[in-house]
Formats: C-alpha cells, sequence, structure tokens
C-alpha cells in the first residue's frame, strides 16, 4: 500500500504532502489538478521499466519544461518521497510483521530540455525486530532509517531498477512501483487497440487501455471461470441484451466478440456504443482474479460514457475491490461520488497557478450529512472543488 506522497513542482502541483487511504477519490473543476496528480504516476511508471525509459515519457510529454512547475524559468526541478507499506508475508517471509519502504528522488532540468537526477535515495523502517535480515540476508544491509543513494548524480535514469547493491529492497521498491497500474478507457475510436486483434499469449495482466481485453477474458474463462461468470452477469445487469462474449482465435490472435440474447448473431467491437465497451472493459478490471490486480488501481474518470445505473454498479465494484488492492480514482460524476463516505474524498482547486489537495473529514459534514448527499454539498460548494 502507498502510504503517504509528496510532490514539489510537478505541472500544476507545486507542494503536496498526501496520506493515502485504501481508496482516494479526487473530485474538482476541470484544470483544477486531477489528471495532474495521475500523471504523475505514470511518470513514475516510465522511470521504473527496464532498462529506465523515463527520458521516453519525457520526450512523449513534450520535453521536461512542459512538466515542471510553471516551466523552468519558475520551477527547476521536481521532487518527489514516497511511502509503501508491506505485510512481509508478501516478501516471502512467514512473519506478521509490517515493513516501509521509502523512495525520493529529484530531478534537475538539464540541457536539451530533458531531466537529469540530482539525488536518488532509499531506505526502510524494520517492524520485525530485526527478524527481516534474514530475508534479506545482506552482510552489508544498512541501519534502519539509513537513507541510501549512488555515490554519482546526473544520470539519466533510475538506478534504482539496476544496481546490485542492496539488491532486495532495490527490487521492492522497484516492483511496487511497477504495481501500480493506470487506466483509461477513454479511446474508442476506431483504432482503439481493444478494437484490433491481439496476441492470444499477451494475456497475464490488462493492459491499462484494455488492448488485451479479449485475450485477458480468454485466460480467465479457461482458468478463473467463476471469477469469468462473475463478469458475465455484472455486465448483463449493465447491458440487458448482453449474452456472452465469443473467442474465435485465428492464427494465434483473438479479438472481442460478442453474442446478444434472442439471436445467433457475433457482434465485433466496432458494433458497440463506446458506453458498452468501456463497461466490458472497467467490469472485466474490477472483477478480475485477485492475483492479477495491480497493488494501486488508478481510474481516470472511469464514468465517461456510461449510464448512471452503471455508474451506481462500477462504485459499488470499486468499493469491492479496494479490500484487494489501493484504488485512486479521478471523477466528475456526483453519482460516482455518492458511492464512497466522506474520508474517501479528496477535493482538488486551484488557486492562482497552484493545485491544492484536501481530504474531507466526516466529523465536520455530521450535520450535513443528515439532510444532503456528498453529491448534493459538492453541487452547492460547501466541499468545494466547483469551478
Amino acid at each position: 500500500m502507498l502510504k503517504h506522497i509528496s510532490i514539489k513542482g510537478f505541472k500544476s502541483i507545486r507542494e503536496l504532502d498526501l496520506d493515502l487511504s485504501p481508496i482516494n477519490v479526487l473530485i474538482g473543476a476541470n484544470g483544477s489538478g486531477k489528471s495532474n496528480f495521475i500523471s504523475f504516476f505514470k511518470l513514475l511508471h516510465w522511470m521504473m521499466r527496464s532498462p529506465g525509459q523515463l527520458q521516453f515519457f519525457v520526450g512523449q510529454s513534450g520535453g521536461a519544461n512542459s512538466l515542471l512547475f510553471d516551466g523552468a524559468a519558475v520551477t527547476s526541478q521536481i521532487e518527489s518521497e514516497l511511502n509503501f507499506e508491506f505485510d512481509v508475508k508478501a516478501l516471502g517471509v512467514d512473519l506478521n510483521y509490517k515493513l516501509n519502504f521509502d523512495y525520493k528522488f529529484k530531478l534537475d532540468y538539464a540541457a536539451t530540455d530533458t531531466f537529469v537526477f540530482g539525488r536518488e535515495a532509499y531506505s526502510y523502517t524494520d517492524h520485525s525486530q530485526g527478524n527481516i535480515f534474514d530475508f534479506f540476508n545482506d552482510d552489508n544491509f544498512p541501519d534502519d532509517k539509513d537513507w541510501l543513494s549512488p555515490d554519482e548524480m546526473g544520470y539519466k535514469e533510475s538506478r534504482i531498477i539496476n544496481d546490485s547493491e542492496h539488491k532486495k529492497i532495490k527490487d521492492s521498491i522497484s516492483a511496487s512501483i511497477r504495481k501500480i497500474a493506470t487506466y483509461q478507457f477513454h479511446d474508442t475510436s476506431k483504432t482503439a487497440r481493444f478494437k484490433q486483434k491481439w496476441d492470444i499469449d499477451d494475456n497475464q495482466f490488462l493492459k491499462e487501455d484494455a488492448g488485451n481485453l479479449a485475450p485477458f477474458l480468454l485466460r480467465i474463462r479457461e482458468n478463473e471461470p467463476r471469477y469469468y461468470q462473475r463478469i458475465v452477469e455484472t455486465l448483463r445487469q449493465i447491458i440487458p441484451f448482453f449474452a456472452d462474449f465469443v473467442f474465435i482465435p485465428r492464427h494465434n490472435t483473438v479479438i472481442l466478440q460478442w453474442q446478444e440474447l434472442g439471436t445467433d448473431l457475433v457482434f465485433s467491437p466496432h458494433q458497440a456504443s463506446d458506453g458498452t465497451l468501456r463497461a466490458m472493459a472497467l467490469v472485466t478490471l474490477l472483477l478480475q482474479p485477485p492475483d492479477s490486480l495491480p497493488d494501486v488501481l488508478i481510474l481516470d474518470e472511469p464514468e465517461l460514457g456510461l449510464h448512471p445505473y452503471a455508474i451506481d454498479v462500477v462504485g459499488s465494484l470499486i468499493n469491492g475491490v479496494s479490500n484487494r488492492c489501493q484504488v485512486i480514482l479521478a471523477t466528475q460524476s456526483p453519482l460516482l461520488v455518492d458511492c464512497f463516505d466522506p474520508e474517501d474524498i479528496i477535493v482538488v482547486e486551484r488557486n492562482d497557478r497552484e493545485s491544492s489537495f484536501k481530504r474531507l473529514v466526516a466529523e465536520e459534514l455530521e450535520d450535513w450529512l443528515e439532510e444532503y448527499s456528498l453529491s448534493e454539498l459538492w453541487n452547492k460548494n460547501v466541499i468545494g472543488g466547483r469551478p
């Protein structure tokens, strides 16, 4: 679980210190900074992709200047610190203890509109009273909470993913970041990847745009039929005419197809509405077997194109999946907001050029919530987050 995150100098986020919960729902006006917060996790994801692909992400994003708060003339670096909490059983240790890993870095603006690392460091806090040392099996294991970092700076890609010293600590940190997955199913154009044929063997984890939805569902149907049946039954609640998926492998590829009730015709994704395709992707994502879920699941406006009843179903599924993985989502939907508790809500506002993030406190809203829903308080601007 990602317990805490601090960010300085990234896009509209001048400075942020935020504790995170099992469910974190970002609400706010257009342009307030919700998507900027989510895109920071994309930067982390590319940093940890072997052999290190930070520079690829920077180039795809328009250069380092576009990622800095008000540009390089105002802000010369991005800084961040992340704190992860593990149950050590997840690391293969049969002990009932928690272990915290911390990772922080500083990216300095450099010539050719790119970044170099000005600092990269990591540490841990051991709550096992020393028992965890046997797992790491490292004679040079650092003292508890010591910050470690490479001797040299100015390199362009993270040293966490390839450096051999204290490898198990670094592997745990980099794996934790790679297990933060950002999903967005907005693209339903004719070139959208989940409308295309896909390699049938690329099926272990759902792609972040659901490009491999067909082979992923096929694997679940063959190996986890109970989960597959739940997906189909839930889709029938949202799409009443839906009968079942149809998978016809050809030359080691498969495309998303399905049948409807009352007909033997087979339909392809090019014949479906945008909302139908997004519902298929969302329900599959939220009802997949737990062993293929990411540790942190990030959703950007999952309500897009969905019927109000479908939004309510998705809200229930998000609450359910939060028992197995941490959820961060950004939404503009009052209906979706009403699916959550006040303490799940983080209000994002833009003051001048700077985004601010504030988690609601349930006790402060008790009197209001006796008469109004959360969405009504949002609409009345009681909790903020309005233009």
